[in-house]
């Protein structure tokens, strides 16, 4: 068990309580809870009252972190720690990865926007990557129990946080990077500078996987000695590939052999995903051989273009949410249709607003019918969120209902044969955010609920 804990309600017997400032949350607040609750000693910013020693420190957070790497960053860096940064792509490319290492007998671990899995262990977690003390507590809880590798999701955030404060990371990789959180980052350049850090926190000697294939990847590998690239023109080539509603067959060359694979994704977007997860095994030194043998057994996560048979076309459940996954996803269906391709899609409140006519121009623009709706409004009203949306609208090949059950009822009910209903932006999310509050909403039980 990690020593601290920064959360009063989960104070364990014996645990160092340390009260953090935070943006609407002070610790301090909370130290008697923590003491009833069986803290033996707190960390704080000034004097304070209390019935077990209290230690006065300049910057709480700073102390827990440096306590954290000299008390636990021995231990936690010796698991074998793979980290991807990327607007797009990182949960499924992880959790591919995080499937094959464990066919290939290697103990791994996921952490990432959907939770933090291991052997039967499956968390929820807050952020796609957590706070420094949540990261510390999950990967000491994992090697504890046998993990000796980590696959995890690393944010902007993150990055510009240090949630990864006294950790290394051993292979590396970049998805790509296109318009999304502007109204933290403000400029593609501050975003970007954000994601170069993940190069700072490479073992000497580690190894970058790069979309070579994304402008911005020159970046990345002018940062780092010791890097392959996946792309059109990358050291892991794609020579082609064919996509159905269910599955691609790839063909790629990778140091002058050729390869084909079957996979259970579709789509380009996916080809990518699917090398970049073939680039990981192999930099730890697992063959291409080895790695093609098991790819037919990989399953994409949850609500990551999650395609199910409704009525007598297809409904597809995916977590796009930026304007370039949600053009992609459009773009790739539109590749597969032999029918009609319907889109639902909305845009969260409290969030970047200017991606919001973009997201309305690109539903519109390429589906054949789209239901505008609402995603996780939070504090902002729906209707405010959706004349933002529909600034950037052109055509009229759309309708509005902001009652996001009602729009998935209706979008099920238009189905016609091997039209594809495509349901983005909240995928693997089992809640929608009104206010301040978490309502039970699935998109998949939604679909399922209308299915005739």
């Amino acid at each position: 068990m990690i020593k601290f804990e920064t959360d009063s309600r989960k104070i364990q017997k014996g645990q160092t309580f340390v009260a953090i400032k935070g943006f609407t949350v002070d610790g301090h607040n909370y130290i008697n809870k923590a003491i009833e609750n069986g803290a033996t000693e707190i960390i704080a910013e000034h004097e304070v009252e209390a019935s077990v020693p209290v230690i006065v420190v300049e910057n709480s957070e700073k102390y827990l972190r440096e306590q954290l790497v000299k008390l636990y960053g021995e231990k936690l860096n010796k698991l074998k720690i793979i980290g991807l940064t990327g607007t797009n792509g990182k949960t499924t490319t992880c959790y591919l990865t995080y499937q094959l290492l464990n066919m290939l007998g290697e103990k791994t671990a996921y952490m990432g926007t959907i939770g933090f899995y291991y052997n039967d262990v499956k968390i929820t977690l807050e952020n796609t990557t957590p706070d420094t003390l949540t990261i510390y507590k999950l990967l000491s809880e994992a090697m504890d129990a046998g993990i000796t590798t980590v696959v995890m999701e690393v944010s902007s955030h993150s990055l510009a946080y240090d949630r990864l404060h006294g950790l290394h990371i051993d292979v590396a990789g970049f998805t790509n990077l296109t318009e999304d959180h502007l109204d933290y980052h403000k400029t593609m350049e501050n975003y970007l500078e954000c994601k170069l850090k993940i190069t700072d926190l490479l073992v000497k000697d580690g190894m970058m996987i790069v979309n070579a294939d994304d402008p911005y990847s020159n970046r990345f590998t002018e940062r780092v000695t010791n890097y392959k690239t996946i792309g059109y023109e990358g050291d892991y080539k794609i020579l082609d590939y064919k996509s159905t509603p269910s599955e691609t067959k790839i063909k790629f060359s990778y140091g002058n052999k050729e390869y084909s694979v079957n996979i259970n994704l579709t789509s380009k977007f996916n080809v990518y995903n699917y090398l970049t997860c073939l680039a990981f095994a192999n930099s730890l030194g697992y063959s291409v051989e080895q790695i093609i043998e098991l790819s037919d057994k990989l399953r994409a996560p949850k609500g990551r273009c999650e395609t199910i048979k409704a009525n007598d076309g297809y409904a597809v459940v995916d977590y796009a949410h930026t304007p370039d996954a949600v053009e992609k996803v459009i773009t790739a269906y539109n590749a597969l249709k032999t029918a009609r391709v319907i889109t639902i899609v909305g845009c969260g409140g409290d969030r970047d607003p200017l991606k919001r006519p973009i997201m309305g121009d690109i539903a519109t623009r390429l589906s054949d019918y789209t239901i505008l709706t609402s995603d996780n409004p939070r504090t902002e009203d729906p209707q405010k969120i959706m004349d933002d949306i529909l600034k950037g609208v052109k055509t009229d090949n759309y309708e509005v209902i902001l009652d996001r059950q009602e729009a998935i009822k209706k979008g099920v009910e238009m189905l016609q044969k091997d039209d594809i209903l495509l349901v983005l932006g909240k995928g693997h999310e089992d809640y929608q955010i009104i206010g301040h509050e978490k309502h039970h909403m699935d998109d998949l039980e939604e679909i399922k609920k209308w299915i005739k």
